[in-house]
């Protein structure tokens, strides 16, 4: 894993949260696999990693993250997908059996996705995986070192 943050520090920039120095370290990496187990095992979370199979190095990473429970029944989706797959249906493919799975297996009855405006990869995946776009938010999440506005998506189960 943080071979894959390490390789996609610049490419990746744009589109999170500004990261101190202290996350491309070996120790802050097993703190949010560690983090990312107990959130699994209390069912707030669920994290998925795609690997290359002649090389079984990380290519992509999905997560359902803020699962709420009740009458709710619903999460948030991220993602993201090494530079050098950007543009096979790597991310499709991934998020697409991630999504079966949260509406299988987790019972989830809707799914949240945001993305940039400028963002249009984003835009073009959550539309080919059936999400609708619900709204507009400004100076939503800080992005960059700036609060960015994020049009907001959501696909719901039709199952349940």
């Amino acid at each position: 894993m943080l071979a894959y943050q390490m390789a996609n520090k610049e490419h990746l920039a744009p589109w999170e949260p500004i990261r101190d120095s202290d996350f491309y370290t070996a120790e802050s990496c097993r703190r949010r696999c560690e983090s990312a187990y107990q959130a699994f095992i209390d069912g707030t979370a669920v994290s998925f990693i795609a690997l290359e199979r002649k090389s079984n190095k990380m290519i992509a990473g999905c997560n359902f993250s803020n699962i709420v429970r009740g009458p709710l029944q619903a999460c948030y989706l991220g993602y993201s997908v090494h530079q050098e797959f950007e543009g096979q249906g790597l991310m499709h493919e991934v998020a697409q059996a991630a999504i079966q799975y949260a509406f299988g297996e987790l019972g989830l009855h809707r799914i949240m996705a945001n993305h940039l405006p400028s963002n249009l990869r984003s835009q073009k995946l959550l539309g080919r995986l059936g999400f609708e776009r619900e709204g507009y938010a400004r100076a939503y999440l800080k992005i960059a070192g700036k609060w960015e506005d994020m049009v907001l998506n959501s696909l719901i189960n039709s199952e349940g």
